[in-house]
């Protein structure tokens, strides 16, 4: 491994994307496939350590896929290069292609899922807090640009987060997510590291790599030299509106919303019903979040028919229900208030399913 500058521009940017507090007191996984990115993140890890006994609590995990027939050569990279750099390595292989896996599923969307239960399971095994993935600001911009042509609202366009909860009691963070791919690859061979290439990543079938290849590349080739930075610029503005929103719609649950002893929520109609319709429609997502109710089944149209109902009721005391996904019953209550509740599968109705 060559000894990289300590005033090395790269580091500087990969160390301004860590946590500022107890990144080095605790082992620490890495999430690395072989490719540039990974490989550049786990080799700036090793030289931002203070000592050898931090560099030695960074863990290696590679997944490997069913996908590729060049995924075994991956492995070996990665199991070569961590020994390099005397660090532990855990692998595994990730049956993406198997049975077993919910339908409507893409296979993308699969080989995330397992991959990031893989690192789960590693971090707990060794007792890490943080998992440290190479995701650059291309990435972050890719991702943006595919949700907003897929259809999301504010929190899709916000991007991937630089930091975020994987599980309990484990964090995953970005520390690449300010920089671009071509800065990675430029570090790379300046320091006459090379890297792993995967072919797939040339696939324009992929919605990802359509976007990369055929898209954004010759925007920036083109008339948006910018485009990727200016993607990024409007996932951190729309971040920040979406924390604003959030922490408005929480105030106001704490403020109008009453857990009743049978555990049912009455929301005050009356002091909400003139407030912002989006604004409102943030606030029952909110309560869906903090009651830990199923989202999945949730659309925005749901959410929306929530604030009508809750406006229907402050006006003219109107007796609305619904029935939403997750088995969530509202109703209206006295006084203007709504009463919302999850409601409890009989107990012969689950054995007639079992």
């Amino acid at each position: 491994m060559p000894a990289f500058h300590s005033h090395d521009p790269f580091l500087a940017a990969v160390e301004a994307g860590l946590p500022h507090h107890g990144w080095w007191q605790a082992p620490a996984v890495i999430g690395v496939s072989g490719g540039a990115d990974s490989t550049a993140l786990v080799l700036a890890l090793v030289a931002l350590a203070p000592s050898p006994e931090a560099a030695a609590g960074l863990v290696v995990a590679h997944a490997e896929h069913d996908v590729r027939t060049e995924a075994a050569a991956d492995r070996d990279v990665v199991v070569a290069l961590a020994g390099r750099l005397g660090l532990r390595c855990v692998t595994r292989r990730v049956e993406v292609c198997g049975p077993g896996h919910p339908r409507g599923e893409g296979l993308e969307a699969r080989a995330r899922r397992m991959r990031y239960r893989f690192f789960e399971e590693v971090a707990y095994g060794t007792g890490s807090r943080h998992v440290a993935v190479a995701h650059t600001a291309d990435d972050q911009a890719e991702t943006i640009l595919h949700r907003i042509l897929r259809g999301t609202g504010p929190a899709g366009v916000a991007g991937m987060a630089a930091a975020r909860q994987l599980c309990e009691g484990v964090a995953i963070i970005r520390p690449l997510l300010a920089i671009r791919r071509h800065q990675v690859r430029d570090w790379l061979v300046a320091n006459g590291q090379r890297w792993c290439e995967d072919d797939t990543n040339r696939d324009i079938r992929h919605a990802r790599n359509f976007l990369r290849h055929e898209i954004i590349s010759r925007c920036v080739a083109g008339p948006y030299p910018a485009a990727a930075e200016a993607i990024g610029r409007l996932g951190e503005q729309t971040a920040k509106l979406s924390t604003a929103l959030a922490s408005a719609a929480e105030y106001l649950l704490d403020r109008h919303v009453t857990r009743l002893p049978d555990g049912q929520l009455v929301i005050d109609a009356a002091p909400l019903a003139t407030l912002d319709h989006h604004l409102l429609a943030e606030v029952m997502a909110s309560l869906w979040r903090r009651e830990g109710w199923p989202r999945r089944d949730m659309t925005a149209r749901h959410y929306e028919r929530l604030v009508d109902m809750l406006r229907a009721v402050a006006a003219v005391g109107a007796s609305p229900r619904a029935e939403l996904p997750g088995g969530i019953a509202v109703t209206a209550a006295d006084r203007r208030r709504l009463v919302v509740a999850r409601q409890l599968i009989p107990y012969d109705v689950i054995c007639t399913r079992l």
